[in-house]
């Protein structure tokens, strides 16, 4: 028998704006080093690097050279504080945002990179979160449901405008030339595994979640139907498809050089943020949905069977984990809007009384709300001031506050904010449920889990004991345990996931009364939601129609 004890594995998160590297031990998951390192360019919303005109309304853009550059540098910070030597690293797995997707030659390099197409912004990755592309996710949604597509109830009945086709048509109306340009439209998490071991792959994960590649997907008749020139994307998407936590190759003499790891060490198959972190949280088995909170929310469930579920990011077999059907479902903002209340919100004293104590604005708001009662505020917002990611599946809706008077305060809004992210999230929650999907226990991990105010909020808003992650870093954590299997540390996702995995269970339970109060506040947020997200109201789509005609 092998003696893993001192066998690590290194997992690399490459999130909205930072990549954080890990180094983990193998038998048990416990943290010997970690790093972060900063995106030089961050996300790219006004202005391209290389200059040129202004992006428009709903773009969100990255630089590729920023993701090798903070990889090398997390990574080799990582391994300095573990004090991992060679002979201890048996391999190396990564996650990526999902979709983020980039135009590349045939042999990788992306366009971006190309003098000639370096003030294209087309030819730039786009992020999950460029939603620019809602007209095109509206036609190709209209055009599959007019020819009832049978893939598409797999997808909830909508194609969002975050996913590969809907940007990659963008590009095709928009800048022809790149478009043609693009031999390969690949994923972010495939291309970086693409650029660490020199093999192309592409991850079933993102394939199946965001590539529309599962047994029924599109074909050329459907594509053709939505735009002419549109049947070749299949094509562009094209490669051999790697299933969670399986080997992608090995990494080269380059990659090696620009990260401080052994050449040759194994490689997992890429895969999404939120996808590896069900590994790091224990939430493979069925029933068990994981919350990945960060600057948005994913909620991943696995099911014994398959089922169509209105509104959701779509189910995919062997998706999370073999054997089991992925479901993924998301809210686009979440603390985006927290951030953007701090921002925007908060006068000049708030923010005086902020810095004289040493702390956040945040941690002053999050202070003044949690000592307010239920309804206490008078408000009710929408959470969609990124749009709706599920169950309506709309980036032109728009964020709403209701219940606005002389007295409101701003802990009064950011309370409000909070409760409606938690709603958001119990409205998927019955969305998965009367589909047929079962959800028996919560878990969340990501970078909001330090609030506690924000945990015990969803906690009771959702009715349910709450489990925690333990590591502060739970997709890096699970790009790490992939990485132990794809090395053959262990056998299979489960076995490494139950010996990995770290999770503090019931760290958050609802209070009764509390709970109460928000379902009566629930149905109230209901309303609103079905209102201007079901055909209520068509007013957020006129004012963001007035502002784009505005300029």
């Amino acid at each position: 028998m092998v003696d893993r004890r001192g066998e690590v594995v290194v997992g690399v998160d490459f999130g909205t704006l930072s990549a954080r590297a890990v180094v983990v031990s193998v038998a048990d998951g416990r943290e010997r080093g970690s790093a972060v390192r900063a995106y030089r360019h961050g996300v790219v919303t006004e202005r391209l690097p290389a200059g040129g005109a202004a992006l428009g309304a709903d773009w969100a853009l990255q630089v590729p050279g920023d993701w090798w550059e903070a990889l090398g540098g997390a990574v080799r910070e990582a391994l300095a504080r573990a004090d991992a030597v060679p002979g201890q690293l048996v391999g190396l797995g990564t996650d990526f945002t999902s979709c983020t997707v980039l135009p590349a030659t045939v042999g990788g390099t992306p366009l971006c990179e190309l003098p000639r197409f370096a003030e294209r912004p087309h030819a730039y990755p786009k992020l999950w979160r460029h939603h620019a592309a809602q007209p095109e996710a509206d036609l190709i949604t209209a055009v599959a449901a007019e020819r009832k597509e049978p893939w598409l109830p797999r997808y909830g009945g909508k194609v969002s405008s975050e996913w590969q086709h809907p940007k990659a048509l963008q590009v095709l109306r928009e800048d022809p030339e790149v478009y043609a340009a693009a031999e390969r439209w690949i994923e972010a998490a495939d291309w970086i595994v693409w650029r660490l071991t020199g093999e192309e792959h592409r991850s079933l994960s993102t394939a199946g979640y965001k590539g529309l590649v599962q047994d029924d997907h599109p074909s050329p008749a459907f594509l053709s139907a939505v735009h002419p020139d549109f049947a070749d994307i299949t094509a562009k998407v094209a490669g051999p498809l790697a299933r969670p936590g399986t080997r992608a190759g090995a990494l080269t003499a380059q990659a090696a050089a620009a990260t401080g790891l052994p050449e040759g060490l194994p490689v997992a198959a890429g895969h999404i943020d939120a996808h590896v972190t069900a590994a790091a949280a224990g939430t493979l088995d069925p029933g068990h949905l994981l919350a990945i909170m960060g600057t948005s929310t994913c909620l991943i469930v696995n099911s014994e069977a398959p089922a169509d579920v209105p509104g959701m990011c779509g189910a995919v077999r062997d998706g999370v984990v073999p054997g089991l059907w992925g479901y993924e479902a998301g809210q686009s903002g979440v603390g985006d809007i927290f951030a953007w209340a701090a921002r925007t919100a908060v006068p000049e004293p708030y923010a005086r009384q902020a810095r004289e104590r040493g702390i956040e604005v945040h941690e002053l708001l999050t202070e003044l709300a949690a000592g307010q009662p239920v309804g206490g505020h008078g408000l009710l917002a929408l959470d969609w001031h990124s749009g709706n990611r599920s169950v309506l599946v709309d980036h032109h809706l728009s964020g709403l506050i209701v219940g606005l008077t002389l007295d409101t305060r701003p802990e009064d809004i950011y309370r409000a904010l909070v409760e409606a992210t938690a709603f958001g999230t119990r409205t998927i929650v019955t969305a998965y449920e009367e589909a047929g999907v079962p959800v028996e226990e919560v878990t969340a991990a990501g970078g909001l889990l330090k609030n506690r105010f924000l945990m015990q909020t969803y906690a009771d808003v959702l009715d349910r004991p709450l489990h925690v992650t333990v590591s502060d870093q739970g997709p890096a954590l699970g790009a790490a345990i992939h990485a132990a299997v794809a090395a053959g540390a262990h056998p299979d996702l489960r076995t490494a996931s139950a010996a990995m995995a770290r999770t503090h269970r019931s760290a958050y339970l609802p209070d009764p009364a509390r709970a109460a109060a928000y379902a009566e506040l629930h149905a109230a947020y209901t309303e609103l939601h079905d209102h201007f997200g079901r055909g209520g109201s068509d007013l957020m789509h006129r004012l963001r129609t007035l502002r784009r005609r505005a300029g």
